[in-house]
């Protein structure tokens, strides 16, 4: 689908980006199924990304109908946020197992202390724990199969600060000029974990756990197999560099798609609250953990779904039909 750039002020031949005024992507493409909720009420929270979610308690006991309008909201907002939910991690790991099979994370046992639980990582803040997840990403692009959505449940959070920011990737698609989407179509980017998570790892860790997790292709332009959406799949904490051209082109490229990801006009905040849930589509949208609370204490629960290999433009697989089930 082709969108027009906003015509209050045209990108410049200096900076591809440099345009003010209105600043709007469609939320989903022309043909999604934008019938009302039924099962439960939804409040958007910004036009393009984040709603949240009342009437329904998480739990691995929902009915399939309202599952499979979850996944519609899913899919349409990009994030989702459900209030007053005072589970426990059995209830949350129920949930989770709803959208398909419970991701193992390999590296947490090394820079995330206190781990009780393979399928759950514990991430506590505290003044001898720093918060350093503040930089935008995609959930595991290290592996060849980044995680398909995460559900984050707050344990304790700070009494102001510590929220939580998303990106919306396809409207951040949407968006660009034309002659820079014509650029970055058919590209693909290295994905490595060792120069993020490795940084906190003792050597022989790094060396042991290397041969199972090799540096990955995946395109920079993905397509959501459901609704065909394009979406940027690159990131600070884990591209390393887009193949097929040069060094400087490859960091020219990766530093406007991250500049143009930072608008604020891409984005929803969520500041916790007790029992509070969220709920994202790890493909669709990138995260910011803000680190503005030490040394107060920060414990939130994350578990996140399997996902499948991205498909680039012009892939056969980018016409398949459903998500990880």
């Amino acid at each position: 689908m082709t969108y027009a750039l906003p015509t209050t002020a045209a990108p410049t031949p200096t900076d591809p980006l440099a345009y003010f005024g209105p600043i709007v992507a469609p939320r989903i493409t022309a043909d999604a199924d934008d019938r009302p909720y039924e099962l439960f009420s939804l409040e958007p929270q910004t036009p393009t990304i984040g709603a949240e979610i009342s009437g329904i308690r998480l739990g691995g006991d929902l009915p399939d109908t309202v599952i499979a309008e979850l996944r519609r909201a899913l899919l349409e907002w990009k994030v989702l946020f459900f209030r007053g939910q005072d589970i426990t991690r059995e209830d949350h790991r129920a949930f989770a197992a709803r959208w398909g099979e419970l991701e193992q994370h390999p590296f947490y046992e090394y820079t995330q202390p206190g781990q009780s639980a393979v399928d759950v990582a514990t991430l506590a803040k505290d003044a001898n724990a720093v918060g350093a997840e503040n930089i935008w990403h995609n959930d595991v692009t290290w592996h060849k199969f980044p995680s398909f959505a995460a559900v984050l449940r707050a344990v304790e959070i700070p009494a102001v600060g510590g929220d939580t920011l998303w990106a919306d990737t396809g409207a951040a698609y949407d968006l660009l000029p034309e002659d820079l989407k014509a650029r970055i179509d058919g590209l693909e980017a290295e994905h490595d974990w060792v120069r993020s998570f490795g940084s906190g790892m003792p050597q022989d860790a790094i060396e042991r756990l290397r041969p199972e997790f090799p540096a990955v292709t995946h395109p920079v332009v993905r397509v959501v197999p459901e609704t065909g959406r394009r979406v940027l799949f690159v990131n600070v904490a884990f591209t390393q560099r887009i193949l097929g051209v040069t060094e400087s082109e490859s960091n020219e490229l990766l530093q406007l798609l991250y500049r143009h990801l930072m608008r604020p006009e891409l984005q929803v905040r969520l500041r916790w609250q007790p029992d509070t849930v969220a709920f994202w589509d790890n493909r669709t949208c990138q995260h910011y953990a803000s680190s503005d609370y030490h040394p107060a204490r920060r414990v939130m629960e994350r578990i996140s779904i399997v996902g499948d290999a991205p498909v680039g433009i012009g892939s056969r697989a980018a016409g398949g039909q459903g998500c990880p089930a």
